[in-house]
């Protein structure tokens, strides 16, 4: 597979590569008129697995191509992560269902969300957004943690997950439809064009799906809420000449969520149970006040809806300067509005982020390759709760958060073997909670974050990574550490006037002799000031910063095997260990240790893929987990040991080419295959806490159980 473009220089191919074309292993070679480039594209596929899951930069970089993720059968971007090397997508609500998406152990708010290398994700965002974000019309998923992603992302102290656009470079539409259980339902369409003079592409990207509420224990209240998601995204690149290019990027996103009352045993509908709201509580919630039992009370006293609306654009200009120097000028825009009511409580909140970036790229010799520019980041948020407006002990979380900030990456290659980067960023940072209660700046600081990154290959076959750097976070929102934080008629307090600052440090050693492939990573990161819920002496809940620091440390080994040409086998396993204080600062217990086990046979016939997926016990009393059963009967008192639990899921795809004379195949698979959770064990994540107060987070195992679909998928 080939094509063409307009030459450049070999600075500007190096610029383009980091930014955009590295992970698809593209190798250029020029013909002798000097008119016509030729880029061979290697099988994207082939190069993971060989290279055990590594992008081959200096950074370690995970990537998912489409396949990977077409195995998994994920619709959003949390299906199409989770379970990876070092990632963990928490479920922190049984009833919103907030996903977090967790890198190297630490938190969800660690982790930045980017777009073909750009912002375009908010602050709050990340917390119900990521079950909106569709794979269809992505190219890959790079996930990279730790420091490595600091030069362009310092926030993200965890790392970053960069979704790439799949780009136009043919004529081509595809389309999936599928169906399953729990009303399992999407629609999934992807299409490209290209100019006859071959300087324009056009990407058109849609997808919809649809999943039912789930109620394992049958007490009408959901463990699993309904949601509804739909996306529609266009990417425009045009060649100007043959020394500028330009790329338009715009999405629209809607996404509703709801959890709680079963619609169509308690409730007809979502907007039956929010117009039944009449702020008089009932007297009992559950029969018998068993959070095992029916639920007896009215319907939106468990209720949580979400509904979110997202636009994102992007305008990338890329110009050959010269032979020796190229330059990217970026600007991204987003805007997040959310409505929302929580068991009686309302939240709607507006935010809006503007982010610019002038980057360049120089070949300064033979040996020094030069990163600099400057980028900044406007963002304002306005939240308002008419719930709680009248509640004396509440701050609102309404913020306007600015950056401003240089950088300066040199790349040091003293022979074939050793590659060296080391990275400079200096930002001013200023976050002011707007409200008449938090008069003045709660931060206003200039920090300085080097990096460090090395790579040394020891052989063909053995390579090293390193990496060690400084990050910050700012810790702005409400649904930091706990979504249910408007759940309290006591009201919320804010105090936070520090910076989380980190100090991490990653090392990695690959072997790969093309048929076997393995990773064994460590990695250690150091958190500052980090945020956490408390309460006041009178119980107000309290966003505030730990004294001491918290500390994470991961260890993870990945190998696989092609046993034959067509059944490759991968497995992985993994351990994370935090400290007391970063245990303590935690809703839902994370992780701690992890393995796994797939399979997959490929032949003319069909396609086969199988994962199993191991996750260890914990003691949930680190995490401070504490709940019962029935309401005023310590006997009741919930199980605070973790048990060790595994989750299988299988995929079937068979080609029809042969019969139908076109790109199509039929798939069904199984996740879930034998049905684990925590509600067939006899958990349910309902509880009462100490104080006689009803919550829904008791969360350690899986809560959406076994799920069968079927789907076709055709291209023209």
């Amino acid at each position: 597979m080939s094509f063409t473009r307009s030459p450049i220089s070999k600075a500007v191919l190096a610029s383009l590569s980091l930014s955009m074309l590295a992970p698809l292993a593209l190798q250029a070679e020029e013909q002798t008129d000097d008119t016509v480039e030729v880029i061979e594209v290697r099988s994207i596929r082939h190069k993971l697995e060989q290279a055990g899951r590594l992008k081959d930069v200096i950074q370690k970089t995970e990537v998912l191509d489409q396949a990977m993720i077409e195995n998994k059968n994920a619709l959003s971007l949390s299906d199409a992560i989770n379970n990876e090397p070092g990632v963990n997508v928490s479920n922190e609500c049984s009833m919103c269902g907030v996903k977090r998406v967790m890198l190297n152990g630490m938190k969800g708010e660690h982790t930045t969300i980017l777009v073909d290398d750009l912002p375009t994700h908010t602050l709050i965002s990340g917390f119900y957004a990521v079950d909106a974000i569709a794979t269809t019309g992505v190219d890959r998923i790079e996930v990279a943690r730790g420091a490595g992603a600091s030069l362009i992302a310092p926030e993200a102290i965890g790392g970053t997950v960069n979704i790439v656009t799949k780009q136009a470079f043919e004529d081509t539409a595809s389309f999936d439809v599928s169906k399953g259980s729990h009303g399992y339902t999407a629609y999934k369409a992807n299409a490209t064009a290209i100019s006859d003079s071959g300087t324009s592409g056009l990407t058109l990207i849609a997808q919809y799906d649809t999943q039912d509420q789930e109620d394992h224990d049958d007490n009408y209240v959901s463990e699993a809420p309904f949601h509804e998601n739909m996306s529609l995204t266009a990417l425009i690149s045009h060649d100007l000449n043959d020394s500028n290019n330009v790329q338009i990027r715009v999405s629209q996103v809607e996404s509703e969520i709801f959890g709680g009352p079963v619609l169509g045993e308690i409730a007809d509908s979502i907007g039956q149970v929010l117009a039944g709201y009449d702020g008089v509580e009932s007297e009992q919630l559950f029969k018998d006040d068993d959070v095992r039992k029916e639920w007896v009370a009215k319907p939106w006293e468990t209720a949580e809806w979400i509904d979110t609306s997202r636009e994102e654009a992007y305008v990338k200009w890329l110009t050959e300067i010269n032979g020796e120097l190229a330059s990217e000028f970026a600007v991204s825009y987003a805007k997040h509005d959310q409505d929302s009511f929580y068991e009686g409580i309302d939240y709607i909140a507006e935010d809006t982020m503007w982010y610019g970036r002038a980057k360049f790229d120089w070949v300064y010799n033979d040996n020094h390759f030069l990163t600099f520019g400057v980028d900044t980041r406007q963002e304002e948020m306005r939240s308002k709760t008419e719930a709680l407006e009248s509640v004396e002990a509440y701050v609102s979380d309404s913020f306007d958060y600015d950056t401003y900030g240089i950088f300066v990456q040199d790349t040091w290659t003293p022979t074939d073997d050793l590659e060296v980067a080391l990275a400079l960023r200096l930002d001013k940072v200023e976050a002011d909670f707007i409200d008449v209660k938090k008069p003045g700046t709660e931060i206003d600081e200039t920090f300085l974050a080097p990096r460090l990154d090395m790579r040394y290959d020891h052989s063909e076959q053995w390579t090293s990574r390193f990496s060690v750097g400084r990050g910050y976070r700012a810790p702005l929102s409400f649904f930091e550490t706990d979504h249910g934080i408007l759940d309290t008629a006591l009201g919320y307090l804010i105090d936070v006037d520090k910076l989380e600052e980190s100090l991490s440090a990653n090392y990695a050693i690959s072997f790969d002799n093309q048929k076997l492939a393995a990773t064994l990573s460590v990695a250690y990161s150091n958190v500052e000031n980090l945020a956490s819920l408390e309460e006041t002496d009178e119980g107000v809940p309290i966003l505030t910063q730990l004294e001491d620091d918290a500390s994470v440390t991961t260890f993870d080994f990945v190998v696989g095997y092609n046993i034959t040409d067509d059944l490759l086998v991968n497995a992985s396993f993994e351990h994370f260990d935090h400290n007391d204080e970063f245990q303590s600062s935690y809703a839902i217990a994370p992780v701690e240790d992890r393995a796994s086990l797939d399979f997959e046979w490929t032949t003319e016939y069909v396609h086969v893929f199988w994962s199993t997926v191991w996750f260890g016990s914990r003691d949930l009393t680190d995490y401070g987990y504490e709940g019962y059963n029935i309401l005023g009967d310590e006997s009741s008192l919930k199980p605070t040991d973790a048990p060790a639990h595994s989750v299988s899921d299988v995929r079937f795809k068979v080609p029809l080419n042969r019969w139908l004379g076109n790109e199509a195949s039929l798939y069904m698979g199984v996740s879930n295959v034998f049905e684990y959770t925590q509600i067939e064990e006899g958990e349910t994540p309902l509880f009462w806490d100490a104080d006689g107060g009803y919550d829904v987070g008791y969360i350690y195992g899986p809560l959406h159980g076994r799920e069968f679909y079927a789907g076709i998928e055709f291209s023209l």
